[in-house]
């Protein structure tokens, strides 16, 4: 592979580590903050009774609790704005410059690849970004019950106050204790450095001008875009409709009980940290091929969603089959971290937060068209209805990980590396 030995027993207490720690508590908050303003803004806006109440459902009604609608224009607008964010394309500033926008959540993520493709070594890749990104799932299993026994003991402005201080003093240690690279770090080893610079010598490109034409054609880049795009539909699917299913046809509101809104994310938070684990040790112990291990990954975190999506419309009335369904499905989708949503590393590392921005600008488009084309399909709600809705979704996802897996790759392409710009010139 060209990549050296490790040299070092274990990253645990090294800086590349502490990085992944720091990363995890930063996307903790960025997802409590985002999940508190949606709970939050239940107690700010008025209680709405005016809405009409489902009444074509064969399924009895679950819950002995009142019903009290709400008006959730507000949390809609807010979801789409989140959303709306991804779309801006980060490479133009470092990536810890760029980490600092945190009051625009979805440049995050590309920062965060852009920093990795110059602290990650390739052998340990999967477990560094899997851990940062897990912090996202975490932050709403705990602001999900949080915010809400926030709202209710104290006041919703202290979720605000909590949540927002919290992120503060992360910001202050992020700052302290996180360089852009490792030859910027102060306080780096010698060892872990020279470590991680000889891992990457083969992998990054010293090129300023960036290979757009090479870049927009390549293959391996729109599998990951295909992958991506059709993950986050069936992801919003859960995240979004299936609730409303389990409301609307099933009777049963799970917002109801936090534990149970919050199972399926701590499923997937589990899966992610585990996954990561085992595809670098895949990689590195058993000598599985990267593009072997990612399109594995892939097709396991892309299908079981698949699967047990249909399976939610041929539940009947069992609304606890229900939750386990959703529960699995958002579990096995923990897979795809260590799959699809690193692929840019491996293809280009020195253009990863390039290509993130590129795929999430793509993948954004589910998460406001998916309600759209349920809601236009499920005008008499239906069972019949809400099947079609779970089917698009599959057929959807399945698409995308069978395109990953035929036309994705774990070798850093020619066009991401000097050799391509000198031979161009």
């Amino acid at each position: 592979t060209g990549w050296p030995m490790r040299s070092l027993p274990t990253l645990l207490f090294y800086d590349s580590m502490i990085l992944a720690i720091w990363a995890f508590f930063g996307f903790f908050l960025l997802y409590a903050l985002r999940v508190n303003l949606s709970v939050a803004l239940v107690d700010m806006v008025e209680s709405n009774a005016s809405l009409p109440k489902n009444t074509s459902s064969t399924c009895p009604e679950h819950s002995a609790t009142p019903v009290v609608f709400r008006n959730t224009t507000g949390v809609k607008h807010l979801v789409s704005e989140f959303s709306f964010r991804f779309w801006f394309p980060e490479n133009c500033f470092g990536g810890k410059v760029r980490l600092y926008i945190g009051v625009l959540p979805g440049v995050t993520f590309p920062a965060m690849h852009a920093m990795w493709s110059s602290w990650s070594p390739p052998l340990e890749r999967s477990k560094l970004l899997s851990i940062s990104y897990a912090g996202a799932q975490l932050g709403t299993v705990v602001s999900l019950p949080l915010s809400g026994l926030i709202c209710f003991y104290m006041d919703w402005v202290y979720v605000f106050y909590i949540f927002g201080a919290l992120g503060v003093l992360w910001f202050f240690f992020w700052v302290l204790m996180v360089s852009d690279t490792p030859e910027t770090h102060k306080r780096i080893s010698h060892a872990e450095k020279e470590y991680i610079l000889s891992s990457l010598t083969e992998q990054l490109s010293s090129q300023k001008s960036v290979p757009w034409k090479a870049m927009w054609t390549s293959l391996p880049l729109w599998a990951i875009v295909v992958a991506h795009f059709s993950y986050n539909w069936t992801f919003y699917t859960l995240l979004t409709l299936l609730p409303t299913y389990m409301k609307e046809i099933l009777r049963f509101d799970v917002q109801e009980n936090g534990f149970l809104s919050a199972l399926p994310y701590f499923g997937c938070w589990v899966c992610i940290i585990l996954s990561g684990q085992f595809a670098d040790h895949l990689r590195e112990k058993q000598n599985f091929s990267t593009v072997c291990v990612r399109k594995t990954f892939t097709l396991i975190g892309m299908i079981g969603p698949a699967v047990f999506l249909v399976a939610a419309g041929f539940i009947g009335c069992n609304y606890k089959l229900a939750v386990a369904f959703v529960t699995i499905s958002t579990t096995l989708g923990g897979f795809s971290t260590s799959g699809y949503s690193i692929n840019h590393l491996d293809i280009a590392p020195s253009y990863a937060g390039i290509l993130l921005g590129i795929t999430n600008s793509f993948a954004t488009i589910p998460g406001m068209v998916g309600p759209l084309v349920a809601k236009s399909l499920t005008h008499s709600n239906t069972v019949g209805e809400w099947q079609i809705v779970f089917y698009i979704a599959a057929a959807i996802n399945l698409f995308g990980a069978f395109f990953f897996a035929l036309f994705g790759s774990g070798e850093v392409q020619d066009w991401a590396l000097d050799g391509y710009h000198l031979h161009r010139n």
